[in-house]
């Protein structure tokens, strides 16, 4: 009877430690975040990930790949938890989803964006250490270009210039196409829609190189806009109202961390981070110049920020969080 009890104790404690172990592994929660498709995201998405399953236990930090629209739905529906770097402005629906709660707001991640038609600065001031000599003075604002149609030609089209818009089905590319009709560019330019970032930003990269005029789209913070010297081209004033019929300057806005209604129930020691979760225009406009000139991934990338600005852990988590982000970075 003896042995017959041991055996069943050994039985026992080898159950209780096998499902001891299952429910430890069932307690590891997966925290989702959007992937829309742009660098400073998916830099914005490696730098969480290496926090939250460095400073916290039992998280897993996965993307979800797809278009800003598909996301956006994915968070209302809580099948996604995080939109890191969201461009509410450009979300038609924001004002009246966070009024509802099905969308909540978290932090402000970079306070000072900004978006646009650009030009290169060596088009309205050259550059003496290039030999560039400046071919359009006087190119101040968004109507200014009705003057210079010829300096931007459109190589498929000789009797136009050409202007990039912004990306297809973004906001922005609405309120772009609405603005180069009401300042009647679209009687001397093309309005020439690319089909993803990267092959927007190497026209202008291509351009820049070269030394020729180029204007289009572009926004902050990009590896490009932290690369190259641009100038964002004046409007009127923003207004509300204008803004969205092409009118008017589009807001210096603050990018977001916006969530899920569930995210604050289901990762609850996370929230305190993502609230203290801040960056810059400029600091991430470095960090994807940095991206762009090593050829390192986002994920080296956001390792390299991380050590390149080591007091931003302090700024984020408590010192013993901090301390194992350092040992996990080392």
């Amino acid at each position: 009877m003896k042995r017959k009890t041991v055996l069943i104790l050994v039985l026992m404690i080898g159950m209780m430690a096998a499902l001891g172990g299952c429910a430890k592994e069932a307690e590891t929660i997966t925290i989702t975040a959007t992937d829309n498709g742009w660098d400073s995201q998916k830099l914005h998405n490696e730098i969480a990930k290496l926090i939250v399953e460095n400073a916290y236990d039992n998280y897993n930090f996965q993307v979800s790949t797809g278009s800003s629209t598909m996301n956006w739905q994915a968070i209302i529906s809580g099948d996604v938890d995080l939109d890191i770097e969201s461009w509410t402005d450009n979300v038609a629906t924001y004002p009246d989803d966070v009024a509802k709660g099905d969308i909540v707001d978290v932090g402000i991640l970079v306070p000072d964006s900004a978006q646009g038609f650009y030009v290169p600065r060596y088009v309205i001031e050259g550059d003496s250490t290039r030999g560039i000599e400046a071919v359009a003075p006087d190119l101040k604002t968004v109507e200014d270009l009705k003057k210079y149609a010829n300096l931007f030609p459109d190589d498929e089209d000789r009797s136009k210039g050409r202007i990039y818009g912004s990306l297809p089905g973004w906001m922005a590319d609405e309120i772009l196409y609405k603005k180069y009709e009401f300042y009647g560019l679209d009687e001397m330019y093309n309005y020439a829609r690319l089909g993803s970032e990267a092959t927007l930003f190497a026209s202008l990269s291509a351009a820049y190189n070269l030394g020729e005029p180029w204007v289009g789209y572009c926004y902050e913070p990009t590896w490009i806009s932290g690369k190259l010297d641009l100038v964002l081209l004046e409007d009127a004033p923003y207004d509300p109202v204008l803004y969205l019929e092409g009118k008017s300057s589009f807001p210096k806005q603050a990018l977001k961390i916006v969530s899920s209604n569930k995210f604050a129930k289901k990762a609850p020691d996370l929230l305190e981070f993502f609230q203290k979760y801040q960056t810059g225009s400029e600091l991430i406009s470095k960090a994807l110049a940095h991206l762009d000139e090593t050829g390192e991934t986002h994920e080296e990338t956001a390792k390299w920020l991380l050590k390149e600005y080591d007091n931003l852990l302090d700024e984020w988590l408590p010192s013993e969080s901090a301390k194992r982000v350092r040992e996990a970075l080392n």
